[in-house]
C-alpha cells in the first residue's frame, strides 16, 4: 500500500509537470519564436563622417526595425555575430547599408555571409570609393551614388534586383553628406520597411538561399562592368520636393 500511494503521488507530480510544461508553451508542439529582421549600419572613416548612418538607424528605429549602427571595420565580427544568429533562427532578414568605406565594407560582408551560406536580403551602398559586383546570396542592392565609377552590377550567379541612383545631378549632395539627405533617408526607410513585408508574407523555403562556394565580391574592372542594373521590383521611390533635381536611375535586366 505504502508503495502504491508513493507511485499515485509520482504520477500526478509528472502530470503537473506536463500540464504547466504546456501552459506556458513549452510543449513539443508549441510555436517556435519568429525571426528579427536586422539591419546593420557601417560608417566611413574615422567614424565622424558618416553620422547619416546614426541618424538612418534612429529612423528606422522609429519604425520598430531592429538597426544597429557601427564602424565599417567591424563588418567580419558583426558578419560573423549575423551569421550565428541567422543560423540559431534568430535573425532575418539581413540587410546591410553603409556608406564611404563603410560602403565599400557592406558588399564584402555580404560576400562574406554568402560563403557562410547566409542570405543578405538587401544591401545599400551609400557613394562607396570603388565598384563591385553583387554576390549571388544577396536578394537586392540599392546603390546610392554621385561617382560613375562607383556603380555595382551582379556577379557571377546574381538573380536578385540592382538599382544604381546616380544623384550627381543635384549639386546640393556631395561625398560627404549624401548619407543624410532626407530624400535618399526616406527611400531607403520604404524599401527597407518593404523587403521585411515581403519576408513575413513570403512562405518558408529550405536552405539557406545562398550559394556558399561562389559568393564572392569582383569589382567592375575584373567583369568588365559598366552603368547598369537589373530590373527594379521595389516600390516606387518618394516624389522629390519641388524645386530638386530628380534622381538618375539606370536599370536594365541582368
Amino acid at each position: 500500500m505504502r508503495r502504491s500511494g508513493l507511485l499515485t503521488a509520482v504520477f500526478a507530480l509528472a502530470v503537473g509537470i506536463v500540464g504547466i510544461a504546456v501552459a506556458f508553451g513549452a510543449s513539443p508542439g508549441a510555436a517556435q519564436p519568429q525571426p528579427r529582421a536586422h539591419v546593420y549600419l557601417l560608417r566611413g572613416l574615422f567614424n565622424v563622417f558618416s553620422l547619416g548612418m546614426d541618424s538612418l538607424t534612429e529612423e528606422l528605429k522609429r519604425r520598430g526595425v531592429d538597426a544597429t549602427a557601427h564602424g565599417y571595420g567591424e563588418w567580419q565580427t558583426l558578419a560573423d555575430k549575423a551569421a550565428a544568429n541567422y543560423k540559431a533562427g534568430k535573425e532575418a532578414p539581413i540587410i546591410l547599408i553603409g556608406h564611404s568605406l563603410g560602403a565599400d565594407a557592406v558588399m564584402e560582408m555580404a560576400a562574406y555571409l554568402g560563403r557562410k551560406g547566409v542570405p543578405v536580403a538587401m544591401v545599400v551602398p551609400f557613394d562607396g570609393t570603388k565598384s563591385f559586383a553583387a554576390s549571388d546570396n544577396v536578394g537586392r542592392v540599392l546603390n546610392l551614388t554621385q561617382r560613375d565609377y562607383a556603380y555595382m552590377r551582379g556577379g557571377p550567379g546574381f538573380h536578385g534586383t540592382l538599382a544604381n541612383v546616380d544623384v550627381s545631378s543635384d549639386p546640393s549632395i556631395d561625398h560627404i553628406n549624401i548619407d543624410k539627405s532626407p530624400r535618399l533617408h526616406a527611400r531607403v526607410v520604404a524599401e527597407v520597411l518593404a523587403v521585411i513585408g515581403n519576408h513575413k508574407a513570403a512562405p518558408a523555403k529550405n536552405g539557406s538561399g545562398a550559394n556558399a562556394g561562389t559568393a564572392r565580391p569582383v569589382t567592375l574592372g575584373q567583369q568588365g562592368g559598366s552603368r547598369q542594373n537589373a530590373d527594379n521590383h521595389a516600390p516606387p521611390p518618394p516624389k522629390p520636393p519641388a524645386g530638386t533635381r530628380p534622381l538618375h536611375t539606370e536599370e536594365i535586366q541582368n
